[in-house]
């Protein structure tokens, strides 16, 4: 990475408080340029709960630095109840998130720095917040750029999967829960630190708890979820993702759906920053959204409009791996999405699969395999979302294939290109009223090993939607659409391509509530293929470059983490154990001098096919010290079911110079809809 920014070109104001309408105070760290003090210029915003004075510090200067240095005002806030802000965080993108939001940008467009121009921008929680503020519509608002975001909160989040619970609601559950009961830094806050601390401790309830109670589509998600208004959007949008990020379905969507100036963008990478992104190539982001920037919020035609609508990495094939640093590929350009360069390419299950009194290839439409998953296939699925925490990814599908029904091609005749979302249309029958289907797409290298492209899971009561879901009539066939998530991906020559389907993907979803068998008539079953037009036209000219940011923050490592994921299977119990380790070792800012220490486990379980004994459970450690001041918050959360019932036990304890200051715990029943 190389820096550029000229600090001798800004000047940064540390915690402005910034008034919200109902007088609470949210802290603001603030890069303003130095020429803005007698010329205003445009302003930026990012807003997440992520405290900017220690845990976003450094990737806050490479971002904002690099635009101050560009001529742009940056507001980094801390929302409310989190860093130095005051108030407490209830959930995620409420109405008085969104509220306080249009309050700072009304603020900022007031400042003397500001020519009334803001953009906001972020990644994540903060690209979630640029689309939902957005459609607040405050008029000062000219532009976002959101990456790996949602617009829909049910559907594409880290909560649910086609009516499935995701493994990553119980791991996001756990990282809020740690975050919101993090003290203040005194030297930010003031002498008022411990009694915004002690608020936050004492109005904390485990999220994963409201998280659980709304186990289908209803008001609860769809009334903050943009997917159910596209035209509330009133501003130009750049939207950006990457293919081992676990949204990156949304860039499709808003380019189709938005009714405003729109871009798409979507590399190789994990859930980061592109500029940071892994697996590689990052690419010279900050200098692509400066080119935003300077259109939509200076007014200079530096061409970005009349370039390619939609640029996606158009991946090679790789063995595969859990923890890639590059994946080889190059650059597609699209003038326009949705494309007219890809066509819809069909493959039928009955001429393509390896069980051999299905090879004759049968008319009968009645003619049908079956599949019954053991508990463990999804072992090698990896995270729902990359957060690069590597080894994080999908590995050898062969492990997984075992338990699944599998279809494969011939050896491809030439390379096969595709290029947006697979899916899959099955004729199926369910012997149990509940059950899941994960269907992977996977490139079979020479060498027989299978790397997982593509897959898409779907609770078979949410069959006909998510807002009503209704058991499986039992032994009766019925037909069924599964959207698989978007990608980029070349097939080569002599490789084939494998459609595995299974009734269970643990963790990556939660197991059903019984072992279920499905019939797949596969005469009557068919994966349908966006296939991309490999002409010369479809190739991007524009490079983006290579990586660069702004001010470097200085930093010393006082002892290093250690990232892993752990199998291990006890033969005598017949109990499966999987331990996800994330710890990120200590460190310390040397500009203010705090020691930050951090790590997270996570660990799922089951017994045989006993669905019932899933288990996931995660603890957190967070520890902040400057000088004598010293504080630790330690959480766990244990997620277990029954058919009928989830069950939440979930404890916090809170330190301060090593004493416990304050301890509460939690227990819940909450029914299953058919989930």
């Amino acid at each position: 990475m190389e820096y550029l920014a000229d600090n001798s070109q800004y000047t940064v104001q540390d915690n402005i408080y910034i008034p919200m309408r109902d007088g609470t105070q949210l802290s603001a760290r603030i890069w303003v340029p130095l020429v803005a003090w007698k010329t205003p210029v445009p302003a930026i915003l990012e807003y997440i709960p992520y405290r900017k004075d220690d845990l976003t510090r450094k990737r806050d200067d490479m971002n904002h630095a690099f635009f101050a240095s560009n001529g742009y005002a940056c507001v980094r806030v801390d929302m409310r109840g989190c860093g130095a802000s005051e108030g407490t965080l209830e959930d995620e993108y409420t109405l008085i998130e969104q509220e306080d939001g249009v309050d700072v940008i009304s603020w900022m467009a007031c400042q003397e720095w500001c020519d009334g121009n803001v953009g906001m921008m972020g990644i994540s929680w903060g690209g979630f917040n640029s689309l939902i503020v957005a459609s607040k519509q405050p008029r000062e608002l000219k532009a976002i750029i959101s990456l790996c975001a949602s617009d829909d909160l049910y559907s594409d989040n880290m909560h649910y999967m086609g009516g499935c619970l995701l493994g990553d609601n119980l791991s996001e559950a756990s990282v809020m829960f740690s975050f919101n009961t993090l003290p203040p830094d005194p030297d930010t806050a003031g002498e008022n630190w411990r009694k915004m601390w002690r608020n936050r401790l004492e109005n904390e309830t485990p999220w994963i708890k409201k998280w659980l109670e709304h186990q289908y589509r209803d008001k609860y998600w769809s009334e903050h979820s943009l997917c159910e208004d596209y035209s509330s959007i009133k501003c130009p949008v750049y939207a950006v993702g990457g293919w081992a990020d676990g949204f990156t379905n949304t860039v499709f969507r808003l380019l189709e759906n938005l009714h405003v100036p729109c871009k798409g963008l979507i590399g190789p990478w994990g859930h980061k920053y592109p500029h940071e992104g892994v697996p590689g190539p990052a690419i010279d982001f900050l200098q692509e959204a400066l080119r935003w920037w300077d259109y939509w919020l200076k007014g200079i035609d530096n061409g970005i409009m009349q370039e390619p609508q939609f640029h996606a990495w158009l991946q090679d094939s790789v063995p595969p791996s859990n923890s890639y640093s590059e994946r080889p590929g190059q650059w597609v350009a699209e003038s326009e999405w949705p494309t007219k360069n890809t066509s819809e390419r069909i493959l039928h299950l009955g001429k393509y699969t390896l069980h051999p009194h299905a090879q004759a290839h049968a008319e009968d439409e009645d003619d049908f395999l079956s599949i019954q998953s053991p508990g463990s296939v999804g072992i090698s699925s990896g995270k729902w979302c990359s957060y690069t925490a590597t080894p994080d990814l999908p590995g050898d599908q062969r492990e997984d294939d075992g338990g699944s029904l599998v279809f494969e091609t011939e050896p491809l005749e030439e390379d096969l290109s595709i290029l947006g979302r697979p899916w899959i249309y099955l004729k199926i029958a369910n012997n149990k009223p509940q059950g899941m289907l994960a269907v992977r797409i996977s490139d079979v290298a020479l060498d027989g090993k299978a790397t997982r492209v593509t897959y898409g899971v779907i609770n078979l009561t949410h069959r006909h939607n998510d807002e009503s879901p209704s058991p499986t009539p039992i032994n009766e066939s019925f037909n069924i659409k599964i959207p698989l998530n978007g990608i980029a991906q070349t097939f080569p020559k002599n490789h084939k391509l494998r459609i595995s389907i299974s009734t269970t993907y643990w963790p990556l979803t939660w197991l059903p509530p019984e072992p279920h068998s499905v019939k797949v008539f596969y005469q009557s079953s068919y994966l349908v293929l966006p296939t991309l037009s490999v002409e010369k036209e479809n190739f991007g000219s524009l490079s983006f470059g290579e990586p660069r940011g702004g001010k470097h923050l200085d930093t010393s490592k006082i002892f290093p983490g250690d990232h892993n994921w752990l199998i291990y299977r006890d033969l005598a119990s017949k109990k499966w154990i999987m331990e996800v380790i994330n710890d990120n070792g200590c460190f310390k800012i040397n500009e203010t001098g705090m020691e930050v220490k951090r790590s997270s486990k996570e660990k799922y379980s089951f017994i045989d096919d006993d669905f019932t004994s899933a288990t996931g459970e995660t603890l957190t450690c967070n520890s902040f010290t400057k000088g004598d001041w010293h504080t630790s918050v330690e959480t766990r959360t244990v997620l277990t079911c029954s058919k009928e019932y989830f069950y939440i036990h979930a404890t916090l304890d809170a330190h301060e110079s090593n004493q416990r200051i304050f301890s509460n715990n939690w227990s819940y029943k909450i029914p299953r809809y058919n989930v």
